[in-house]
């Protein structure tokens, strides 16, 4: 998974193909818990799409631009732009799974 910070968010994000940005805090119980079923989701679906995690402490400007107010927030862009956003603590894997896998089905 690509670190991403405001000096290489546009860099990373704004490219061809499908980006998920796993947007997290070391304060946030939830996305602790969900970070190493994200790694492996990254293991899983990393040919097709490219993985990223944006830690907000320090991104906090970056994170409002993105319209993220809640974590967990994985944010899907395509091709640069923003497509999908699922948040909240009731949050679950299988919901980020079942994303990536209709974005998969969409490139195949």
């Amino acid at each position: 998974m690509i670190e991403l910070t405001k000096e290489n968010f546009d860099a990373e994000v704004k490219t061809d193909g499908i980006v998920l940005v796993d947007f997290w805090s070391e304060n946030c119980g939830r996305c602790i818990e969900l970070m190493p079923e994200v790694m492996a989701l990254a293991e899983k679906y990393g040919d097709d799409i490219k993985f990223c995690k944006l830690n907000i402490q320090g991104n906090r400007r970056l994170a409002m631009a993105q319209k993220v107010m809640g974590l967990p927030s994985f944010v899907f862009y395509r091709n640069g732009e923003k497509e999908e956003h699922l948040s909240g603590e009731e949050l679950e894997i299988e919901h980020v799974e079942s994303m990536l896998e209709s974005f998969v089905a969409e490139i195949a």
